[in-house]
Formats: C-alpha cells, sequence, structure tokens
C-alpha cells in the first residue's frame, strides 16, 4: 500500500504547528511527514498504525511519532456518539528541538525526548489528561501562549514513561519521489525566487511535467508554483520597504518582478494596498499593517485535505504498510 506524503506547513512566524481535528469518523490515511508529530485523540476508540506497529487504541490516546515515520489511525466507534472524534496534534521540527535545546537549558529535555522517540512513543493516560487540561493554551489564539504550552508539555513528556511502539528495523521511511521531487523545487524557489524562474527550469529539476508538476503543487502547497513564488517575492518585498529607504522600482526589480506595474499589482493583491501605502504605514504606526486572518488551528494540511476513505487493512498488511 503506497504511503502518502504530507507537507506540513507551519504558520508564518510561528516554530510550531497546532491543529485541531474533529470529524465524524477518523478515515485510514496511510501518510509521514519530515516533522514530528504528537497527537491525543479524544473521544474515540479504534486501530492505530505506527510503521510495523498495530493495535487498538482507546481514547485518551497520546502518541509521538518521528519524522518520516509512516502512521495513521483509523476509528471503529466514537466513545460519545453524539461528539465528533477529535484530535489535537502538535508538529515541531527536529531542528527546532535540538536548536531549542542548545540555547535554553530549561528546554534540555527536548533532545532527551527526540533521542528516544527514534520508535514511535505511546504515553499513559495520565499524560494524555495533562496534555487535554491544556487545551485552553495550546488552542490559544495567541502563538507565544501555544508556543509555551507546547514546550512545557513537550519536556514533561521528555520524562515520562512511555511505550515504544515500531521495532527499532521500521523506524525510518525513504523519502518519496513526490517529497524529494517537491523538496527540489523548493529548495531552488526559495534561493533564487528573487532571479528570473523558468517553468522548464523546475519542470527538469523535478524530472516532471508541466501539468504533473501543478498537480504536485496543488496536491501538497494548496497553490500553483507561481503563486507561491509571488508570496516569496512579496514577503520580500515587504522587507525592504520596512528596513530600507531604496525606490519601490528597485525593489520591485530586486525581488524578481519584470517591471514596477506588475509589481504593484501583485502588491496590492496580497497587501491590499500599495506598496508606497505599505511604506507609509509602518511608518506610521511603528508596526507591518494587518493582512493575514488568524490561523485556523482547524486548517489541515492541502496534502491530505481530500482523503480517500480506505478499509481498515488486516494484519496480513502489517509487513506491506512498513515498507
Amino acid at each position: 500500500m503506497r504511503c502518502q506524503f504530507e507537507h506540513v506547513t507551519f504558520p508564518k512566524g510561528c516554530s510550531i504547528r497546532i491543529y485541531h481535528r474533529q470529524v465524524p469518523t477518523i478515515p485510514f490515511e496511510w501518510h509521514h511527514h519530515p516533522v514530528y508529530e504528537l497527537t491525543l485523540t479524544l473521544n474515540s476508540c479504534g486501530w492505530r498504525f505506527i510503521a510495523d506497529h498495530i493495535a487498538q487504541y482507546d481514547a485518551p490516546d497520546l502518541v509521538l511519532v518521528p519524522s518520516d515515520m509512516p502512521h495513521t489511525w483509523a476509528s471503529t466507534a466514537a466513545i460519545n456518539e453524539s461528539l465528533p472524534h477529535t484530535a489535537l496534534v502538535v508538529w515541531f521540527t527536529r531542528e527546532w528541538a535540538l536548536k531549542a535545546a542548545d540555547a535554553c537549558r530549561e528546554l534540555a529535555p527536548l533532545r532527551k525526548l527526540i533521542n528516544r522517540s527514534g520508535a514511535g512513543l505511546s504515553f499513559p493516560v495520565e499524560a494524555a489528561a495533562k496534555m487535554e487540561s491544556r487545551l485552553p493554551e495550546l488552542l490559544s489564539e495567541s502563538p507565544l501562549k501555544r508556543l509555551h504550552a507546547a514546550q512545557e508539555l513537550l519536556c514533561e513528556l521528555a520524562d515520562t514513561e512511555a511505550v515504544p511502539l515500531a521495532t527499532q528495523t521500521a523506524t525510518r521511511l525513504e523519502s518519496s519521489s513526490e517529497s524529494r521531487q517537491l523538496a527540489r523545487v523548493l529548495e531552488r524557489l526559495h534561493q533564487n525566487f528573487d532571479h528570473p524562474i523558468r517553468l522548464d527550469e523546475l519542470c527538469k529539476l523535478a524530472n516532471l511535467s508541466a501539468r504533473s508538476l501543478h498537480r504536485l503543487f496543488v496536491r501538497h502547497i494548496g497553490e500553483n508554483f507561481s503563486d507561491y513564488l509571488g508570496k516569496l517575492r512579496i514577503g520580500r518585498a515587504c522587507m525592504l520597504l520596512v528596513e530600507t529607504e531604496r525606490p519601490i522600482s528597485v525593489i520591485a526589480s530586486e525581488t524578481g518582478f519584470s517591471n514596477l506595474s506588475n509589481f504593484n499589482r501583485r502588491f496590492r493583491e496580497a497587501r491590499h494596498m500599495t506598496p508606497k501605502e505599505f511604506r507609509r504605514f509602518v511608518v506610521e504606526h511603528g508596526r507591518m499593517p494587518d493582512s493575514q486572518p488568524g490561523t485556523d488551528l482547524t486548517k489541515r494540511s492541502p496534502s491530505l485535505e481530500h482523503p480517500i476513505r480506505r478499509p481498515i487493512p488486516d494484519r496480513s498488511l502489517v509487513r506491506e504498510l512498513s515498507l
């Protein structure tokens, strides 16, 4: 069975991502992603698959899955049928955890948690209950409050007794061809967005046709590559408008726009004001204007936004699932 790659994005300016999932049923969605995932499952029972581990779960269920380990939950019933199946997911990267541990002694337990999580970890009910008690902070509209709650929780879990799930030989999944292709294209865009970028160059880099590249972006990013590239350029332009006094025409050229009128049009579409108005607003108010809505904690990654409901596999497929 093919393991689907999920491209997990983080809100701008955030070190972690919280996802609050409430659904009528949890479908079988065999997938992996390059970030760590702490999942608290509530009001649900069913089957849990973590690499070659397969077992029944019952809420509250708290599990830490390391990066690139294939996994999924599949519900069989809700504990309270009048309420949805609920999962609270905390996504974070290995790099963030290790850098935080090195930078702050108070966060040193994060390194311990990373080191012991290679096979995936299932935490006791008491730990799950503690995480559930932190829901107000984890679901706060304030990114800082969410971060503090997640840091405190992860540090506590580093010293909490837990059960390893997968065998050590099944703790890593080789990156799928889609994840490698997307990573190569994103790296090129992030490093060269201020230069002219041709579609055929990206197609050659990913070894994909233009149509396949478009589908790859829409599936995992939620938009086509030209819109994504435009956001990178506008983001850089905003920084230059704030930090420098360069003429707007120069900034347009330095951020990869072919002409000033195109830059002005794209900037207005993204920020709902002209570059000149944007610069004036920052000078008058001492901050950037808000143009983005608050983070939607219920919004899913585009990669798995339209899942196909699959039947729960029987135990004979466990070996196949771990490949």
